[in-house]
């Protein structure tokens, strides 16, 4: 993990080219600038973001599939957040980033009562919309600006993956992604998520685990997250 600090440091100007990258419309420069400089993080190349989705959307689907009425006002690690509302926040984000990625304006609407029931057909929606012809060379406009396709593809797993966490936590159940997956997002989310990000709303002031910590656990804290 301290090889990780190191490449993504204060001291390291990768960060700040990619970012200066965006802001000049260069997005595929940028995306592959990122790319080449996440790989030496994990063990072998970067796991792509379509991997990376195949890997937890199912993992996700079984942990919502786990769930009881009860459980959807268990409170969770996301602040002011019970389980219902993150997953009222995964549905209606999964809806709009899919026709983000298709190119297309989201279509017009109130989220579903169900949310459990309609939490899978949003997830698969998202992944046919990821996998479709251009989806990853697309510039998305995304809340926190313009990235590329690829980029905010790996936004979203991270988002996901947290998320994961967050339900897992607050309703005791297993949440375990692969290890080259944590390592993947892992790597992408210290290279990414900058000062500017940390807004308190779209991500928090990193927070120093406990050395006991899973590589999960370790990354939820990087995104704001307090671990027990």
């Amino acid at each position: 993990m301290d090889a990780v600090r190191n490449r993504a440091g204060d001291d390291d100007p990768v960060h700040e080219i990619i970012t200066r990258l965006i802001r000049q419309g260069r997005d595929r420069e940028a995306a592959e600038l990122g790319s080449d400089h996440i790989a030496p993080t994990t063990k072998g190349p970067p796991l792509d973001p379509i991997t990376q989705l195949e890997a937890i959307v199912p993992l996700l689907n079984g942990l919502v599939a786990g769930l009881d009425d009860s459980d959807l006002d268990a409170p969770t690690p996301c602040a002011e957040f019970d389980v219902r509302q993150v997953l009222e926040h995964m549905v209606g984000g999964a809806t709009m980033f899919a026709s983000a990625f298709r190119g297309t304006a989201p279509a017009e609407g109130s989220l579903p009562d169900d949310v459990v029931g309609a939490f899978p057909v949003a997830l698969s929606d998202l992944e046919a919309a990821v996998r479709s012809p251009g989806a990853l060379e697309r510039t998305i406009d995304a809340p926190f600006g313009q990235v590329p396709g690829d980029v905010f593809a790996r936004f979203v797993v991270l988002d996901g993956l947290v998320h994961g966490w967050d339900i897992a936590t607050a309703t005791g159940q297993t949440f375990d992604p692969p290890a080259a997956v944590v390592a993947a997002v892992d790597g992408f989310a210290r290279q990414a998520l900058s000062d500017d990000l940390r807004d308190g709303d779209t991500f928090k002031v990193a927070l120093e685990p406990p050395s006991t910590a899973s590589p999960l656990e370790r990354v939820v804290a990087f995104t704001g997250r307090a671990v027990s």
